[in-house]
């Protein structure tokens, strides 16, 4: 007699509970039963997968180590960086370029921390640090008797000179202390695209203003001499130390001026436009304005004189990507003319002239000055100069770059104390 006991089992195979697969495939409510692969779990007529054994992630797929587990809501995985605790924000790792995209040299005040108020901010700091260093300079000046007055009218002498020129280059450090303190940005963007000096550029400028600008200034010297033999006095008193804080000190104060007219003014007047020819444009006619007007012109020529230089070294910023360009045009210009005027007399460096000699001036200076613009466009195909900004794309809406993890925290980003930038 049989038992139930004996008799064979003919239902269903059995069935043993699917090994719990590992994060990020551990169900939850944020792996709902709709999305798991149709195996998962035992079937009567299908292999189990093994015990720890799970699928590739998907193609595209992203995954978090701890301390960022799941569940998270679809598409199942955070698109980016976790959020932070109050008081902290993400900030690329030192060394990461701050602009998205490449900017041209007078659009580079245009990074991830841009906003309108910078410059603002900028030039009002700026503003009063050169005030309070150029006022102590010449009071010092003044007190020790380097200087006979505050009017330092005499250019000529020697240390009228050299305290003009100091008290230009000043310009420097406060345009750099303006990019650190108000953008949070390295010193360097103040000169070219790739935030320092390029000093080889300078040998190869210099030998394209020699024969342009050069030849103007000499041309310039000697219709005056023509037109007013007056002006020819000699050797002025004191040559020797002219000549040595010429040399010296006139490239720097040269330099100074394109950091602020060029440099600063001109970014901070194309940062506020949406289109980058207009803002430059806009930059070079207003900049040229304002540094015709800081010299002081007694007439409508003269003016145009240093207008037309100013439009010509906004040029050559948009050209090369920098202001080494223009730092050369400047100093050669300014060394030739206080070189010629210790030579020969004062009355070559003054600007009171008769109307023809202005006019003629102005002439020598325009094509001068187109010359040498036209030389530094021909030759940027030789030269290579770096036109725009090296950058990386960190913005949210994009795809972050791969990168190494740095600690538990994923991407090129890591945590820092919030700065407000």
């Amino acid at each position: 007699m049989t038992t139930p006991e004996d008799e064979p089992y003919t239902g269903p195979p059995p069935t043993r509970p699917p090994a719990p697969l590992p994060w990020p495939y551990a169900g939850g409510p944020a792996y709902p039963s709709a999305v798991r692969p149709p195996w998962y779990g035992p079937t009567p007529d299908g292999p189990v997968p093994p015990p720890g054994w799970a699928p590739a992630p998907p193609p595209g797929w992203q995954s978090f180590p701890p301390p960022f587990p799941p569940p998270y809501p679809p598409p199942y995985l955070p698109p980016g960086p976790p959020p932070l605790p109050p008081g902290l924000t993400w900030e690329p790792p030192p060394g990461t370029p701050p602009h998205d995209e490449p900017q041209p040299f007078l659009r580079a005040m245009r990074s991830r921390t841009w906003a309108w108020w910078r410059p603002v901010a900028g030039l009002a700091l700026m503003s009063v640090v050169y005030v309070v260093a150029a006022t102590a300079l010449v009071m010092v000046a003044v007190v020790t008797g380097i200087t006979p007055d505050l009017a330092l009218l005499d250019l000529v002498d020697p240390a009228v000179l050299l305290v003009t020129n100091i008290s230009l280059i000043l310009f420097v450090p406060a345009v750099w202390l303006a990019w650190a303190v108000a953008h949070g940005m390295r010193i360097g963007w103040s000169a070219s695209v790739l935030a320092r000096i390029r000093p080889r550029l300078f040998l190869p400028w210099t030998l394209l203003a020699l024969p342009t600008l050069g030849v103007g200034v000499l041309l310039s010297v000697a219709a005056g001499m023509l037109l007013g033999p007056d002006a020819v006095t000699g050797p002025v008193p004191s040559l020797g130390w002219l000549l040595l804080v010429v040399f010296l000190t006139t490239p720097l104060q040269s330099a100074a001026e394109e950091y602020l007219f060029r440099g600063y003014l001109s970014q901070t007047i194309a940062g506020w436009f949406r289109s980058e020819r207009a803002g430059a444009i806009t930059a070079a006619v207003v900049t040229a304005a304002l540094f015709s007007w800081a010299h002081l012109p007694g007439d409508i020529p003269t003016f145009l004189h240093r207008f037309v230089f100013a439009l010509a070294a906004s040029a050559t910023v948009w050209l090369t990507g920098g202001l080494e360009a223009a730092m050369v045009l400047h100093a050669v210009n300014n060394v030739l003319v206080f070189t010629l005027a210790g030579l020969l007399g004062e009355g070559i460096a003054s600007e009171e002239s008769t109307t023809g000699a202005a006019l003629f001036d102005l002439l020598l200076i325009t094509a001068s000055c187109a010359g040498y613009v036209a030389l530094v466009a021909r030759a940027r195909k030789r030269v290579r100069p770096e036109l725009l900004t090296e950058a990386r794309d960190l913005r949210p809406s994009g795809e972050l770059p791969p990168a190494p993890w740095t600690g538990p925290f994923p991407g090129p980003w890591r945590p820092q104390p919030a700065t407000g930038r």
